[in-house]
């Protein structure tokens, strides 16, 4: 057994003192302020009793299609961070599993007059649509808070927070359509990006045109554009297909075209639609075919391989943020702060992952 000498002893315990003593130096224990942090970190006497003065807190999302699965995650999101700060959600939404702007406003108009809520939080995808209901929330002392689809022009833009995805991430896709091509080693024929303004969502319009531009310029930099025919439709917001048919306009469009070898849906009705066409033409695993969002319909086309790529929004946070956000309003008096969720690119290797605790 080997001997330790008491000088050494002494020497190793001197030591293990100034490194306690060096590991607890940079400690705060107060404000500069002169105020305790755990004091501080509570939550204000009135928080509970906002505006509906009954104990709680209440917030409601609204968004404009419920029906489909792409905002489960919102849903569960807003749950979680109404479970930390010990409030109420209301998740309402369109029934429809399209969007469905019209409906939302109708429960909109109608929740903005209850008189339990404190918080409001909803999509925006018809722009120019809801500075009603703004107004009404904002004579009834009830904060707003946007997330997913983005209107820029909507009553007070700079004092209500917003939380989603710019659309210049749809950028992504089209960045990875390219390289899809040349990994297959395709060298010409027609990509096209369907979509349908008339749907009113100037988001989705946006990212077709981010999507477009980003095909044209990764094919540019490789020295191969003019070997491809890249068509977003006369404005570069789509070619025009009928939304409430989307998968026969998508077969139509492919066999018209008749050398198709890439293509690119924008959001949630389409890109389902653009896997079945894929699957109905016996073109999977032959053309790159990218969409939007990772609802249950894309993951298992993406699991077929009738997808070969999909952009996730990290819905989860679109509906956790805005939730925090109205309460550090509240009750902090924090200013509206955005929040741009990006964009996760899903491919049929990494789609195993997606879902696992219901935030994507």
């Amino acid at each position: 057994m080997r001997r330790i000498s008491p000088s050494a002893a002494c020497a190793a315990a001197l030591l293990l003192g100034v490194s306690n003593a060096v590991a607890q130096s940079g400690s705060v224990e107060k404000a500069v302020g002169g105020y305790g942090f755990e004091e501080a970190a509570k939550e204000a006497t009135g928080t509970k009793d906002f505006h509906s003065a009954d104990g709680h807190l209440t917030f409601a999302i609204v968004t404009h299609t419920a029906g489909n699965g792409f905002f489960d995650p919102v849903y569960v999101g807003a749950t979680v961070a109404g479970n930390l700060i010990g409030a109420k959600i209301l998740l309402l939404g369109s029934e429809s599993p399209t969007d469905d702007p019209a409906r939302a406003i109708e429960i909109l108009n109608q929740i903005v007059q209850d008189p339990t809520i404190d918080g409001l939080i909803m999509t925006t995808p018809q722009v120019g649509a809801y500075n009603d209901i703004v107004k009404a929330a904002e004579a009834a002392g009830i904060p707003v808070a946007t997330t997913n689809s983005f209107d820029g022009t909507i009553l007070d833009r700079s004092a209500i927070s917003h939380t989603g995805q710019d659309a210049s991430a749809a950028a992504i896709a089209g960045e990875a359509l390219v390289k899809c091509l040349a990994d297959k080693g395709i060298e010409k024929g027609s990509i096209v990006l369907p979509s349908s303004t008339a749907m009113g969502n100037i988001e989705v319009n946006n990212r077709v045109t981010s999507a477009f531009n980003a095909i044209v310029k990764g094919l540019k930099d490789a020295g191969k554009l003019d070997a491809f025919k890249v068509d977003a439709g006369p404005e570069n917001t789509g070619i025009d297909t009928n939304p409430n048919d989307p998968v026969s306009g998508i077969v139509t469009l492919f066999e018209s075209r008749g050398d198709v070898v890439g293509a690119f849906a924008g959001n949630n009705v389409f890109t389902p639609a653009l896997a079945k066409a894929v699957a109905q033409t016996g073109m999977t695993g032959k053309i790159c075919a990218y969409g939007f969002d990772l609802g249950p319909a894309q993951q298992d086309a993406l699991k077929s391989g009738d997808l070969t790529g999909a952009l996730g929004q990290q819905p989860f946070l679109q509906g956790f943020w805005p939730v925090m956000q109205l309460y550090l309003q509240i009750d902090r008096g924090i200013a509206a702060a955005n929040l741009d969720t990006r964009a996760q690119l899903v491919t049929q290797e990494t789609v195993a992952t997606v879902g696992k605790r219901f935030e994507n």
